[in-house]
């Protein structure tokens, strides 16, 4: 019966919260730089945020550790839903198998609440690399062995693993030049430092556009439709070749259901608009809705599929 008592009590509690939440403003942390494919997200849909709730939303960068530092100030965070991660798949799912003494746990310590955007890499070089596609990358990765630079956006990030992924897959090798985020390892892209890297399409079409970054090819499973005339990885001698980086919005673990499924609603009534869809299309990138259980469910799926990644390539980042 107590068992009982307590379980209304809080689910009372919970309903209440929904209610006057919120009731202050927001603070969304972007554990990158700015510039990014997180922090561009978070300031395209804080606005919408706060039209829909009344309150403001203040988007605080907070790098470091590959978007750990920022990931763990929110896991240590009150459960209140004033303070949100918009984190991406390095956070989320790929820390856990490259390093060992993460200090929180991204399936225990968070609570899912919204898939933001789904954004296949694009595998970009810089202009002065005689190289036109894969082929010809992999022909002069091969003849100079370790002459190519090529840009993470951290160490162990989902760049970084696509980067070992296809070097393992070209029998190919070049050094891996870090960086504290996705914006300055485009910027030494640009600027020649880097020549070669693998990037959210979010952040680099730009470039690409602009003539300032040549693209050999893009990473998803079958050509994007925002950018058809590009050659995915796969078809260019890398049969099933798939990487991608994905946004999401989790909070602490605890903020009550009725929170995070507003939340929820919110954010997925913004991502529907004719307006942000258009703008993600010519960006690059694709929305996939998703419940909060089903997000946490893909979340445990990609910890999963990166975990055999890691396993399988022998690569140590320590």
């Amino acid at each position: 019966m107590k068992r009982i008592l307590a379980a209304i009590l809080l689910a009372a509690a919970g309903a209440a919260a929904a209610q006057s939440w919120p009731s202050k403003p927001l603070k969304v942390i972007v554990p990158y730089p700015p510039g990014g494919t997180s922090d561009i997200l978070a300031r395209a849909i804080g606005p919408g945020i706060t039209a829909a709730l009344g309150q403001p939303v203040v988007i605080e960068n907070k790098p470091g550790a590959t978007g750990n530092v920022g990931a763990d100030f929110v896991a240590k965070s009150p459960a209140d839903g004033y303070t949100l991660l918009l984190a991406d798949i390095g956070s989320l799912a790929i820390s856990p198998s490259v390093l060992p003494t993460l200090p929180f746990e991204p399936v225990k310590d968070f609570a899912p609440v919204v898939m933001v955007a789904y954004s296949p890499h694009l595998l970009v070089v810089h202009p002065s690399v005689a190289a036109k596609d894969v082929k010809e990358l992999v022909v002069l990765a091969k003849a100079k062995p370790d002459s190519f630079n090529f840009a993470v956006s951290g160490i162990g990030g989902a760049n970084h693993l696509a980067g070992i992924d296809f070097a393992q897959r070209a029998g190919i090798q070049w050094a891996y030049i870090p960086y504290k985020g996705g914006s300055q390892a485009l910027t030494d892209m640009v600027g020649g430092q880097a020549n070669v890297m693998f990037n959210g399409m979010l952040a680099t079409y730009p470039f690409v556009k602009e003539g300032k970054l040549r693209v050999l090819a893009i990473s998803s499973a079958k050509r994007f439709a925002a950018a058809p005339e590009i050659a995915t990885v796969a078809e260019s001698g890398m049969p099933g070749f798939e990487t991608g980086s994905w946004q999401g919005i989790v909070a602490p673990a605890g903020t009550p259901p009725e929170v995070v499924n507003k939340l929820h609603a919110t954010v997925t009534a913004i991502l529907a608009t004719p307006e942000m869809k258009d703008r993600l299309d010519k960006a690059g990138a694709e929305v996939r809705p998703m419940s909060p259980a089903q997000f946490g469910a893909f979340i445990r799926d990609e910890r999963d599929r990166w975990a055999k990644v890691v396993k399988e390539s022998g690569a140590r980042f320590d």
